[in-house]
């Protein structure tokens, strides 16, 4: 056999294995890659953070932010008729005289309806105004609901004692009886230890404040319908009370 004729296949095979090896790409192992991410991640919090500019746009005028003339309407349920009449002209002169907004009692709907004019200074007079009506037929002073008008920061809140605890019957009266206490104590208190002002009214109960102290008195109800004592209350909202005061 001619030695020439053997060594022409093994270098024909030779040449095929290393065409092989260059076809196949190689793969970077996962751990060189996750270093490269962090490393990257790494030079990426090192660069300063670019302050960007906020975008300037020109004050717009009163008379451009006025849409379509708007209404609400708060029902007034029957046993609100009397204190409204009574007390109609102190709810009519701020909703018209400060807040430059048209009042009315419908006596067909027994609704009472504020609607905004050309004389309406502010977007949020409105939603002041019904706030501030609402609290007068949910039970509350004219005095009390005013400062809804004056300040921002004061909400209203309900909720049924029910919502706490399904009581019935007699539990439900006793419930009722420790959160408002002998002669309306228990509710002077909460009140003004938390500087609220609260509205028993059957099975609800009406809170106006400021939110932290609605979120105060609010828990302290709820403790009194779970059935704590009224002392132990009463200390739990002196503790909480100061700390907020230290707050701020």
């Amino acid at each position: 056999m001619d030695p020439d004729t053997n060594t022409a296949p093994d270098a024909g095979a030779a040449a095929e294995t290393i065409d092989d090896t260059d076809s196949f790409t190689k793969v970077k192992s996962k751990k060189t890659q996750k270093r490269k991410r962090e490393h990257d991640g790494a030079d990426m919090d090192m660069e300063e953070p670019t302050a960007s500019k906020r975008p300037q746009f020109p004050p717009i005028s009163g008379d451009k932010l006025k849409g379509p003339d708007e209404m609400r309407k708060i029902a007034v349920p029957a046993h609100r008729y009397t204190p409204l009449k009574e007390n109609w002209l102190k709810i009519f002169t701020p909703i018209v005289e400060n807040l430059q907004l048209q009042v009315r009692f419908n006596l067909k709907t027994r609704n009472v309806e504020i609607k905004t004019c050309k004389e309406t200074q502010d977007i949020a007079a409105l939603t002041k105004a019904a706030d501030f009506v609402k609290a007068f037929v949910l039970g509350f002073q004219v005095e009390d609901a005013l400062a809804l008008l004056r300040l921002d920061e004061l909400f209203l809140e309900s909720f049924d004692v029910t919502d706490v605890k399904p009581l019935k019957g007699d539990h439900l009266s006793r419930a009722i009886g420790r959160i408002a206490g002998k002669g309306g104590k228990t509710k002077f208190t909460i009140e003004n230890v938390t500087k609220t002002r609260i509205v028993l009214a059957e099975t609800k109960v009406h809170l106006l404040g400021s939110f932290q102290n609605i979120k105060m008195a609010r828990t302290a109800i709820c403790n009194l319908i779970l059935g704590s004592p009224p002392s132990k209350v009463y200390g739990n909202i002196r503790v909480v009370a100061s700390r907020t005061a230290e707050r701020f």
